[in-house]
């Protein structure tokens, strides 16, 4: 049972988030309502999450998720255990590396949990990068 939903969600974000990070929570979540197969709006007592969702030959699945604090949960490992294309899956990791100078091979990277979006996203340009990069995913995963 969905305890989140869009306007809990934007309420607590704004209200909880310094005006940087909310703006770029704001662009991804409006990034996700024209772009993912689903969103789905977390059941969680302290914050909300939503999770952008695409549709492809293995099924439904996570990209991202986003919480109403301003943290962000990339979901590399769990699409690893997937054995998704290795082109769809390098491609989504060498430009996540290159767009926030990190490591996410699975030692750097061992599992996914959630970071403070400011520590990712530092400019309007990576937080472009990012939305490229799930688009390409999604698409590729759609073939």
């Amino acid at each position: 049972m969905t305890k989140w939903s869009k306007e809990k969600f934007v309420q607590h974000l704004t209200s909880n988030c310094e005006n940087h990070v909310a703006i770029n929570c704001l662009e991804l979540v409006s990034f996700s309502e024209k772009l993912s197969d689903e969103l789905s709006w977390g059941t969680g007592d302290e914050c909300g999450t939503m999770t952008f969702k695409c549709n492809s030959d293995y099924g439904l699945l996570p990209l991202f998720r986003l919480s109403s604090n301003g943290k962000i949960n990339l979901q590399l490992n769990f699409l690893r255990s997937k054995n998704l294309n290795k082109q769809v899956l390098n491609d989504m990791i060498i430009k996540f590396e290159s767009n926030f100078l990190r490591e996410y091979d699975p030692e750097s990277y061992p599992s996914d949990s959630y970071e403070p979006i400011e520590d990712l996203i530092c400019t309007h340009n990576q937080l472009e990068n990012f939305m490229k990069t799930i688009e390409g995913c999604t698409f590729r995963l759609k073939q």
